[in-house]
């Protein structure tokens, strides 16, 4: 295969750019490892470098935080913290259609997040017992915003409006600071506006992390960090997670699309090219199996059509380099046998993203185990999701849709379990409770339990 050109303009069509094609079981050992070794652990260069910060944070505080906006960003910071007022004058200065847009995607965030608040729920296992077990928000949450080369008030919407559903008490924002102004960019300043930050500080990368996690003179220590960032930002919430929650582990955007042989190639092939454009390492993969009546050969011909359009489109899209790269090195249209093969791929493939482009979405959905968040039919497009129908964007990636789920409000809220035993059922549960706890040595908990019992220091027989 041809390597891509990177200059972003010759991109010829006709030429195969992307790492996978064939079908799911043909596969080899080399090719499969690629696919599903999307692991989020950084290298030993970024690991070190980040301790490496996250100390200096410990250590110094605020000092450090201003000598690494010298050393990373080029801006020399009088101040960690952003007046309140700068915000205002950012919401201010959005021009009107991109206003009401965010406005538009914060009222869905909220509604969705609010009709998935859970109810404090109780049970009674045997009379005169009650558990319950109920909802309580956490005290403080800290939101990392991405900046430097890109700008990302949807991601300051999908963390603060959940959290502020969820009742937390205090909401703060870290985002690196934009050369010459020392604040972070005026989109993400008017995101916080709109979404009631508390306080929002010109502090990036894995030192914002490192601040929130511990806390410094200026920055409160939180309860737990949220959001996406670069590779140091990830590795420093993995390094930092023995001292403060954090959201999933998080690597590159991934999209699986399953699209059977009557999908329209092109509807897919924009979807695709619209996830390669995230980054170089971005995953953008389909899987075409048969539509229902269809044969091997339409699948056969419904992937080569895929790649097709795939083709012609890359060279007219604005960041063509990064997608040729992308496509190069994570991308791929495979074929499937049938719907169960395909869905058992998806399964174990585990995608931050699925696209279900097919007759039978709705079957797909229910087979579908593994995915951070799933796009029944071909006119839910990814983007919505990423923006506007309130669902949250913030999910798990590498495979790791296995065993985590996308932010919702349940990661602004811990759980208290209450527990309630009247006397005639701390009378009834005695005995047994001192049989198990003298079995296991431990006297003292078989005396607690026995000074209920009728006979006071005497389990029935």
């Amino acid at each position: 295969m041809t390597a891509p050109s990177h200059d972003g303009l010759r991109v010829a069509a006709g030429t195969s750019r992307l790492r996978f094609t064939g079908d799911v079981v043909a596969l080899a050992a080399a090719e499969r490892h690629a696919l599903f070794d999307r692991s989020t652990s950084s290298d030993a260069a970024v690991r070190d470098r980040t301790r490496t910060i996250i100390e200096r944070v410990r250590r110094d505080g605020d000092d450090a935080l201003r000598a690494l906006a010298v050393e990373l960003d080029g801006v020399t910071l009088d101040d960690l913290e952003v007046p309140h007022a700068r915000w205002e004058e950012a919401l201010d200065r959005l021009p009107a259609d991109l206003r009401r847009a965010l406005e538009r995607a914060a009222a869905n965030i909220e509604a969705v997040h609010r009709a998935f608040l859970p109810e404090t729920m109780e049970t009674s296992p045997e009379p005169g017992i009650v558990i319950g077990r109920r909802a309580d928000p956490l005290g403080s949450v800290g939101i990392y915003a991405p900046g430097g080369r890109a700008a990302y008030p949807s991601s300051v919407l999908m963390g603060a409006v959940p959290a502020r559903v969820a009742g937390v008490g205090a909401v703060i924002l870290c985002s690196p600071p934009n050369t010459p102004s020392g604040v972070p960019s005026d989109v993400v300043l008017a995101a916080a506006a709109l979404a009631r930050v508390d306080r929002v500080f010109a502090v990036g990368g894995a030192g914002a992390i490192a601040a929130m996690a511990y806390g410094t003179s200026t920055i409160p220590r939180v309860d737990r960090v949220i959001g996406p960032g670069n590779a140091y930002v990830a590795e420093a919430k993995l390094q930092v997670a023995g001292a403060v929650g954090i959201d999933a582990p998080a690597g590159p955007s991934e999209l699986l699309v399953l699209a059977d042989s009557a999908a329209d190639p092109d509807v897919i092939a924009r979807e695709l090219l619209g996830q390669a454009e995230h980054d170089p390492l971005a995953c953008a993969l389909a899987v075409v199996f048969p539509a229902p009546g269809e044969l091997a050969e339409d699948v056969e011909q419904a992937a080569l059509a895929l790649e097709g359009a795939i083709d012609a489109l890359v060279g007219t899209q604005d960041r063509r380099a990064i997608i040729a790269e992308s496509l190069s090195t994570r991308g791929g249209v495979l074929r499937a046998a049938d719907r169960a093969e395909a869905v058992a791929f998806a399964n174990a493939y585990a995608p931050e993203h699925l696209i279900v482009a097919a007759a039978e979405a709705d079957a797909v959905l229910a087979e579908v185990r593994n995915a951070g968040t799933v796009f029944v039919g071909a006119t839910s497009s990814n983007a919505f999701g990423d923006y506007m129908t309130g669902a949250n964007h913030v999910l798990p990636t590498g495979g790791l849709a296995r065993s985590y789920s996308g932010l919702s409000v349940l990661d602004f809220l811990r759980w208290t379990t209450y527990q309630r035993v009247s006397a005639d059922a701390a009378a009834r549960l005695a005995g047994d409770v001192a049989a198990i706890a003298l079995a296991e040595g431990l006297p003292g908990h078989a005396a607690a339990a026995l000074q209920w019992h009728p006979v006071p220091g005497r389990a029935s027989a």
